[in-house]
């Protein structure tokens, strides 16, 4: 299975034993819930995955990955498990299936995709919808956690001196430069110094599939990114990095990490250095 699969594929293979389709959208906007969208209309057979609830309860930063064993547990509770193949899909502007794609690698799982386009290109197909809610029998999830995949606080700070390897920030451009101000409290704006910016939308076309080949090589181009050396993904709170890591991947770039505190983290410490402007 491609790590990016279309929506004539995915129709084909529903009803494969071995196949598990996830449904991982997750708003920020207040008056939508994803839950509830999911049970309105979602594709036939998938389960939802609640990205809410796969946080660590024990950390005072917002949104980081949870302990192996709660993600086990709930991978399990979805029917999730060895030797399942999973496509995720959201239908959100966050494009919220890249961090449950980041999370099932992170935490063990083979073979996952994303559905290219996402829920508003299968419904504008016409494809078949399914109301109510999905369950599947208990799997087993055997976890693992892959510590190369993650970066800290302490470790993007000692980074900042020795540029072993490149920051990118898949927040807006005027996240960035600091016009915009953050929209937590007590949060500075601007950026972590040395990074650059490649807002995440760069990755994808107009009608909201993925950027591929020499176009989504050129949207890391123009952000100056070298995708020879080593990078490190960051955004606002560990969700629209994951988009840039999954768009690194399809390039066939594995040495890809993600400051999962992101700027949540990092600019709420008065201690980090913080630069505005342009890259």
């Amino acid at each position: 299975m491609d790590a990016l699969v279309s929506t004539d594929w995915l129709e084909r293979e529903l009803g494969a034993s071995d196949l598990r389709v996830v449904d991982a959208t997750k708003f920020i906007e207040a008056d939508r819930d994803a839950r509830a969208e999911y049970e309105a209309g979602h594709i036939p057979g998938a389960v939802f995955m609640d990205l809410a609830d796969l946080t660590d309860a024990n950390s005072s930063i917002d949104n980081m990955a949870p302990p192996a064993e709660k993600f086990a547990s709930r991978m399990q509770s979805l029917g999730l498990g060895d030797g399942s193949r999973i496509v995720l899909y959201d239908d959100s502007p966050l494009k919220s299936a890249a961090r449950a794609w980041w999370l099932l690698k992170l935490f063990g799982a083979h073979d996952v995709a994303l559905l290219d386009g996402g829920l508003a290109k299968w419904k504008a197909e016409g494809r078949p919808l399914e109301m109510g809610k999905q369950t599947l029998r208990h799997r087993h999830f055997t976890v693992w956690r892959d510590a190369k995949a993650v970066r800290t606080k302490d470790e993007v700070l000692a980074n900042i001196d020795s540029g072993a390897e490149q920051l990118v920030d898949a927040r807006s451009a005027a996240r960035f430069t600091g016009e915009d101000r953050d929209p937590r409290p007590g949060v500075a704006p601007g950026h972590i110094p040395g990074s650059k910016s490649l807002p995440f939308g760069e990755l994808f076309n107009a009608d909201g599939t993925w950027k591929r080949g020499d176009a989504l090589q050129a949207a890391f181009d123009a952000a100056g990114v070298d995708l020879d050396k080593p990078l490190v993904t960051t955004c606002g709170s560990g969700m629209t990095a994951t988009v840039v890591a999954f768009g690194a991947h399809l390039l066939g770039k594995e040495d890809v990490a993600v400051y999962d505190g992101s700027w949540t983290e990092w600019g709420a410490d008065p201690a980090t250095p913080k630069a505005t402007g342009a890259a």
